[in-house]
């Protein structure tokens, strides 16, 4: 297995009594790179992050990670931190209570584990001795980051880390995440949120019954035969619509969708991605000026639907509504 990898899997498949988890699950994860787990309720992410995290071993298959394979016992490599299904807290001591409980298991000095450090690159200082039974569901996913931070990881698995976020921790969040990797370090997250993948991840799995659909850059899903609808506002959406009719493999979508009605100069094309390249020109060329050009579901969350769709067959893996949350 190649050393560059911080996770390669081959073959994984995992079942409890007759449910089938994974089957033949193959991944792999850059070192220094945010990878993303996407797919529906019970597709097998949270039963893959427990894998990488030593909470479970393979019925079969290969894992390797940071080097080392995954042997038959529950057990993790060094250097590996995390959680699934939400951390464990202790809702009755404070956050810095906490941190400093879970830091004696490993260091004598909480000072030295870097206590207050992890405090403060989550954002969680001013309320470091409130007691974590007032934190919201935010703040507590904030303080399970800070407690996989006191061990400096070189792999960070995360399950639903944005969950309960306000847009402030949120992008203070991602922040942490963009510099672990900036230095070196791998994270995994498993998400539903499709806009926090596509803001943090180069690369994503998605998982649909326990099988992988799809593997590889973001960019790739939009460079696959698959046709999008976009958004566009120009200057003259009369003219724009003329253009469009004109334009072999583009399609004019009616009835537009709702925010389109309310907005004249806004249209709705149907198109694969080279093809609204060439409308973008032709629409230049008619001198109509193009304000604006966004998918009105993103390629991510397009191929998310049309993968794990219940009556769509997974493929083999391709080569190199989110609930109701609580507010920050």
């Amino acid at each position: 297995m190649e050393t560059t990898a911080a996770v390669r899997g081959r073959e994984i498949t995992k079942c409890f009594g007759d449910v089938v988890a994974l089957d033949r699950v193959d991944l792999d994860v850059a070192r220094g790179q945010i990878h993303g787990l996407v797919g529906p309720n019970g597709a097998g992410k949270t039963t893959l992050l427990g894998l990488l995290l030593g909470l479970a071993v393979a019925d079969e298959g290969r894992l390797e990670i940071l080097g080392s394979p995954m042997g038959r016992a529950l057990a993790a490599p060094e250097g590996i931190a995390g959680f699934v299904d939400g951390p464990g807290l202790y809702p009755s001591l404070t956050a810095k209570q906490n941190l400093t409980a879970l830091a004696g298991l490993r260091y004598r000095d909480a000072r030295a584990a870097g206590v207050d450090e992890a405090l403060e690159q989550v954002g969680l200082t001013e309320v470091a001795d409130d007691k974590v039974r007032g934190f919201s569901l935010g703040m507590r996913q904030r303080l399970g980051l800070a407690a996989a931070l006191l061990t400096k990881p070189r792999l960070l698995v995360l399950d639903e880390p944005s969950n309960g976020l306000d847009p402030a921790g949120k992008k203070h969040v991602h922040g942490v995440l963009n510099r672990l990797a900036a230095d070196g370090a791998t994270v995994v997250l498993s998400s539903h949120r499709m806009d926090d993948l596509e803001a943090l991840c180069s690369e994503v799995t998605i998982l649909s019954t326990g099988r992988v659909v799809f593997s590889g850059p973001l960019a790739k899903l939009s460079a696959e035969n698959r046709e999008l609808d976009y958004r566009v506002r120009t200057s003259d959406p009369q003219t724009a619509r003329q253009v469009v009719r004109d334009l072999p493999g583009a399609v004019l979508v009616e009835p537009v969708e709702a925010q389109a009605r309310q907005d004249p100069e806004v249209i709705v094309v149907r198109a694969l991605v080279p093809t609204m390249d060439e409308l973008v020109v032709r629409l230049v060329g008619a001198e109509v000026a193009v304000r604006e050009l966004a998918p009105v579901v993103s390629p991510l969350e397009a191929a998310f639907l049309a993968l794990t769709d219940s009556e769509h067959e997974p493929q083999p893996a391709q080569p190199g509504s989110t609930d109701e949350q609580d507010s920050e």
